[in-house]
């Protein structure tokens, strides 16, 4: 079966880094467009970055600069690059594939 999990989150200070990876099982990421969402308490969970197969990339206008989607197909894994954190980025992040498979999440929490 598809699995997606999802890792890196934690608490980091406003203006560090965080790396978070979605790595899948039983599908190939690299044929597949994946999206980065988040939710913050609260709030409706929202796309913040996206990646095609073809790797095209978009991002929400809040994490432009900022947040740096990429691929790892021989690990079959995407990962998502997150520069100057500020306190609005906290929030549990989820990767998606196909629309319909999810992971669980991972939470990032940006606090001094």
């Amino acid at each position: 079966q598809v699995q997606l999990v999802e890792s890196g989150g934690g608490l980091v200070q406003p203006g560090g880094s965080l790396r978070l990876s979605c790595a899948a099982s039983g599908i190939i990421l690299s044929i597949n467009s994946v999206g980065w969402y988040r939710q913050a308490p609260g709030k409706e969970r929202g796309l913040v970055a996206h990646i095609t197969s073809g790797g095209t990339t978009k991002y929400a206008d809040s994490v432009k600069g900022r947040f740096t989607v990429s691929r790892d197909n021989a690990k079959n894994t995407v990962y998502l690059q997150m520069n100057s954190l500020k306190p609005e980025d906290t929030a549990v992040y989820y990767c998606n594939t196909q629309g319909a498979y999810w992971g669980k999440g991972t939470l990032v929490t940006v606090s001094s």
